[in-house]
């Protein structure tokens, strides 16, 4: 009996991660789309997608699309008579697209819908200080992140925990979620369910994060900036500005809560025996890991050592 065949539609490694699981899975991945092959770096030099990799390395026929719209493409996709799609970490699909396979097309979000709709689910759980969140697939429909969902998994947020920890570990409960909603699918054992019925309280959203937005307020309590901190880790990354002595903007990745106050004024810098704290609006923070604009990161040891002269902020 021949398995029904699926299109992976993805870019990056938490899609790269999935695709390569499905592979090992025996599912019978028969092509995959991505973006372009564009310059980056430094040098310019042109780059392939991580899906594309691993598609390549693995044999599997690739489309790259610069408009979903096109009507080659479209041509080319419906050729392939696949039964189902896959889509993790890519653009928002036409109806025209996502409408094509008669077992429909299906997404994984790195949140527990309908929490944390958007581009940026990972960062924004964890700088509202969420405890907890997940892996959710779900039916594509005509609302971003909307439709009908299949299943899910949850995991705790450590308390220290960066964004791209978490990453990380949902890049892996995701791919088996997918592979697990997959067999659930195939054998017709699957129910959705529209997210209309999940209780939710205060409903959270999940906005792409830009860098204006990641500079860093002191004059919150430690817990907040803590949880901003590393919520961004390690990219785009939380930032303030020093004068060291001229004005440098300085990326922060690490901290850590303490339960003291070094100054009576936020924002104020503390050296003590070679640790680097920050007041906060209750308590301090200690600072870990920084990067100087122009810099490589650093501990705040490091940077501590090698510091001259008073530190402030801008």
């Amino acid at each position: 009996m021949t398995k029904p065949s699926i299109v992976f539609m993805g870019t990056p490694e938490f899609a790269a991660f999935c695709l390569t699981r499905l592979i090992e899975r025996d599912f019978n991945v028969i092509g995959v789309v991505t973006v372009a092959d564009k310059p980056a770096g430094r040098g310019q030099q042109i780059q392939e997608s991580a899906v594309k990799k691993v598609a390549r390395d693995n044999n599997i026929k690739i489309l790259q699309p610069l408009s979903l719209k096109d009507e080659i493409f479209l041509h080319e996709l419906s050729s392939w008579k696949a039964d189902l799609f896959v889509v993790i970490a890519f653009r928002m699909l036409p109806e025209l697209v996502w409408n094509m396979p008669p077992l429909r097309c299906i997404n994984l979000h790195a949140s527990i819908l309908p929490q944390f709709r958007g581009a940026a689910p990972i960062n924004h759980a964890i700088i509202a200080g969420e405890k907890e969140t997940g892996v959710t697939t779900f039916f594509i429909e005509h609302e971003i992140d909307k439709g009908k969902i299949l299943l899910q998994d949850r995991t705790e947020i450590g308390e220290n925990e960066t964004a791209g920890e978490l990453h990380d570990r949902l890049m892996l409960l995701g791919a088996e979620l997918v592979c697990k909603t997959l067999d659930g699918i195939f054998q017709g054992a699957l129910k959705s369910k529209a997210q209309e019925d999940f209780v939710t309280v205060n409903l959270k959203h999940a906005p792409k994060i830009f860098k204006e937005a990641c500079k860093i307020n002191w004059n919150q309590h430690a817990q907040t900036v803590h949880d901003f901190v590393r919520g961004l880790s390690p990219y785009p990354a939380a930032w303030t500005v020093l004068l060291l002595p001229q004005m440098k903007t300085v990326k922060i990745f690490k901290t850590q809560k303490t339960e003291q106050r070094i100054s009576d004024n936020y924002g104020e810098i503390v050296l003590d025996k070679n640790k680097m704290y920050v007041q906060c609006l209750d308590f301090a923070l200690e600072i870990i890991e920084l990067q100087v604009e122009g810099k490589s990161r650093v501990s705040a040891l490091d940077f501590v050592h090698g510091q001259r002269g008073e530190l402030k902020m801008a």
